[in-house]
């Protein structure tokens, strides 16, 4: 009878249990339902809005109505639905009134046509079957955002549902453009020239023929985003200051040297805080219409400045023969592969983490960028001791580790069949950056008609990409014929070689497209706009899972493609091997332990029954 009643006590304690979790979970969820804002512990904001998306969407001046055009019934969809539902409801509630949004299911003829006519565009999404076979279910739909702000119209027209952690960063620039666009704004950058530079100018983004011209970078993006306006900067040995009212500085590949006083001028534009200074220059230099590329190595001054940031150019060429250009051309043989260890091929490879990372695309300016050409490049060092624990120095590009380094006066850099690697091979850094309320880089070095602070006040910023030719077409760079001026511009480019001009239409038609929307992103970055910088930390959080038990394929300079290949498929197998071993973990393991601590408990609960029955029985015969 008394085992009996224990056993009825125990039956209600845990009936009584589980009425008070159901309780608290119900509890919970009303409160969350009726709550203006989610609690958001996470180091990086990433279930919530950042405060600079908030700030943006508060100081519109005009209501901004935005339709959301979704698609649901897999669970991936379902998901990325929700979270979308929950950052545009985010939004709203920072906007003061002043942001709306619509969720659209187009589930009619009607409405799909209204989506295409809006600008999206429709795709299929997969899903894999549960059962675990090799099946998968396939649909089609919208999955998109269409953007208005007075009369100004913006469009997101394809989102993935595998990529809900840059959503944010994505909505916020497409605010900002059209923000800016509706209200006139104009964010001004200076763009250093009389150095003979590489300019933002230069007309050899694509082979030119005979009178047909070639476009510039410059005009590329003024044209897609007017929103920006480039002024040219005249140091002229620094008798002046640079104007405050630019919210960035512009310095390409120089064919000149930097005096110690123009240098100054650009310390001393910085340390007014809120600027930021993009160098895109390596020490690898080239002369326009040179179809023998040959390269003379020359910083041309710009060490002392750089390396007070923390970033330290060194005076190289670096080859990179584990990821370089590579292309299919037609030549005279047929069809055949030309490349360019000069040319580094970065990209955003997920078998290297941390401090071997190929593509920070956490950094704004490398947003959701695959791969990015970087012709001519020198290698760079992080000097974190340059620099107050405030302000972050870190690199946003790599090498592969089957990098080396020419460090000779001049370099050949030319086209040809055979490249000979060279040891030792290292990996090398090629961009870095440096944010925050930066020091000097003449800090304790004070100077006659200077009167700059030791460090800034507000946050500043530097970007520097060792890349010569990264604004332009490293091939038609050297393969168009001179421009003719006077009555002979008439007739157009004049010569130059075939074969480099080959080449470069091929590249232009690969990789052009990624260089022009990193200089937009990197644009975005230097407007001083640290609403977005601050939206596109939350980009990469930490991974669900990573690699690290499988090792990276190592490999060689020496592997010929079938060899490259075949370690790649090795290492894809093996990670597939791990993700199979997790998700059954997942599936079986966490119900195993709880059945195995249950067992446990069962066990212990027993053993503590039979004690006491045993007890009694003793105290009983005693």
């Amino acid at each position: 009878m008394a085992t009996q009643n224990h056993k009825m006590k125990a039956a209600a304690q845990t009936s009584l249990y589980m009425v008070v979790v159901a309780a608290i979970v119900v509890v919970a969820n009303m409160l969350a339902a009726g709550a203006p804002a989610r609690i958001d512990t996470t180091k990086t904001q990433r279930f919530t809005l950042s405060e600079g998306s908030g700030r943006l969407v508060s100081g519109l001046q005009d209501e901004l109505v935005v339709e959301a055009y979704v698609k649901t019934g897999f669970a991936q969809l379902d998901a990325f639905v929700a979270d979308l539902t929950n950052l545009l409801g985010e939004y709203e509630r920072a906007s003061g009134g002043k942001f709306k949004y619509t969720l659209i299911e187009p589930d009619t003829d009607e409405l799909r046509k209204q989506a295409r006519d809006a600008g999206l565009q429709e795709q299929p999404f997969g899903e894999a079957d549960a059962t675990g076979d090799d099946k998968a279910s396939i649909t089609q739909g919208f999955l998109g955002l269409v953007l208005k702000n007075g009369k100004e119209k913006e469009v997101i027209a394809g989102l993935h549902p595998a990529y809900s952690e840059g959503l944010e960063f994505m909505i916020s620039n497409k605010i900002r453009e059209i923000k800016d666009r509706n209200e006139g704004a104009e964010h001004k950058i200076g763009v250093v020239t009389g150095k003979q530079e590489l300019a933002l100018t230069d007309r050899n983004l694509v082979p030119r023929q005979g009178q047909q011209g070639s476009p510039s970078i410059q005009e590329v993006l003024t044209q897609n985003f007017p929103f920006y306006a480039f002024e040219n900067v005249e140091l002229k040995e620094g008798v002046e200051a640079i104007n405050p009212a630019l919210e960035g500085l512009v310095i390409t590949q120089p064919g000149t040297d930097f005096s110690e006083t123009e240098l100054r001028r650009v310390d001393e534009f910085l340390m007014l805080g809120d600027k930021t200074l993009l160098v895109v220059a390596s020490a690898v230099n080239l002369k326009k219409s040179d179809a023998q590329m040959m390269a003379e190595l020359n910083l041309h001054g710009l060490g002392p400045l750089l390396e007070g940031y923390g970033i330290k150019m060194n005076r190289d060429a670096v080859l990179d023969h584990g990821s370089q250009f590579r292309i299919l051309v037609q030549a005279m043989g047929g069809i055949g592969w030309r490349r360019h260890p000069g040319l580094a091929h970065v990209t955003a490879d997920p078998r290297f983490e941390g401090d071997e990372e190929f593509l920070d695309t956490s950094f704004a300016g490398f947003f959701r960028m695959d791969e990015l050409m970087m012709p001519f490049p020198s290698s760079l060092e992080i000097l974190k001791d340059k620099q107050p624990e405030s302000v972050t120095v870190r690199a946003v590009m790599r090498t592969t580790p089957a990098a080396q380094v020419l460090t000779d006066d001049t370099v050949d850099m030319s086209m040809r069949d055979q490249w000979k690697p060279l040891p030792p091979f290292e990996q090398k850094v090629i961009a870095a950056v440096a944010e925050g309320p930066l020091k000097s880089a003449f800090a304790g070095s004070p100077a006659e008609g200077f009167d700059v602070p030791e460090q800034a006040l507000k946050e500043s910023g530097v970007l520097v990409i060792a890349s010569s030719q990264f604004i332009t077409n490293p091939f038609a760079y050297a393969g168009n014929g001179p421009e003719m001026t006077g009555q002979m511009a008439q007739f157009g480019a004049m010569g130059g070689d075939p074969e480099l001009q080959q080449v470069g239409g091929a590249y232009a038609q690969k990789y052009l497209r990624g260089t022009i929307i990193a200089m937009k992103n990197i644009f975005d970055w230097m407007s001083g706009d640290a609403d977005l910088v601050a939206a596109s930390a939350k980009i990469l959080g930490e991974p669900a899972l990573t690699y690290k038990s499988v090792e990276k394929p190592d490999f060689s300079v020496e592997d010929s493609e079938q060899a490259a290949l075949k370690k790649d498929e090795e290492y894809r197998t093996a990670r597939h091997s791990l993700q199979t071993s997790v998700q059954w973990s997942l599936i079986l393991g966490l119900p195993l332990v709880f059945i195995g601590v249950g067992g446990l408990r069962l066990m212990q609960r027993d053993r503590r029954r039979k004690k006491k029955v045993d007890l009694k029985q003793f105290e009983t015969k005693a």
